[in-house]
């Protein structure tokens, strides 16, 4: 398990996908309007369509260079996992990425962060909703929920972001 747990379960493994909310769930232009504010953009990619650039698979999002590519069924957790590794990457960096957005754990556990501040700024969704969704999907944390992870053991993440003038969100 690394630092965090941030990557989903592995196949098999059980999780509540009827549970979360999905990329057809927020309303209007909010994703990709959010995504514009961190010079990104958002791919809808039409259903029963291949994900470019999805690390995990169908339904999670995927990356490549500045875009993050989704579904009408990719969770929103995963959309703003996959925007999180995006914003947390110098603008060289970023522009190389196809899939596997990196193999830091500091990286890692900043994205999580970022991705569960990230939903407070859509509609309808908020903090506490993903991290919910999260723990749903099968995430897997030290202190056994986002919640307490993200209220008690992210003190190194929100400190990483802090640094790289992450934090506080571009409103």
């Amino acid at each position: 398990m690394r630092d965090a747990g941030a990557a989903p379960p592995v196949d098999g493994a059980p999780r509540d996908e009827d549970a979360v909310l999905r990329v057809r769930d927020v309303p209007g232009d909010a994703l990709a309007a959010l995504l514009r504010r961190y010079d990104l953009s958002l791919q809808r990619v039409p259903d029963g369509e291949a994900i470019p650039g999805s690390f995990w698979g169908e339904p999670e999002a995927g990356v490549i260079a500045h875009t993050v590519y989704a579904r009408g069924d990719t969770p929103v957790h995963s959309l703003l996992h996959e925007a999180g590794h995006l914003i947390v990457l110098p603008p060289d960096r970023r522009a190389r990425v196809h899939t596997d957005a990196t193999d830091s754990v500091a990286e890692e556990d900043a994205t999580c962060y970022l991705q569960i501040a990230l939903a407070d700024l859509l509609p309808g969704v908020g903090s506490a909703r993903l991290m919910a969704d999260m723990d749903a999907w099968g995430y897997s944390f030290r202190l056994g929920s986002a919640r307490a992870w993200f209220e008690h053991d992210a003190d190194d993440a929100r400190a990483w972001l802090t640094a790289r003038d992450l934090l506080p969100l571009r409103r």
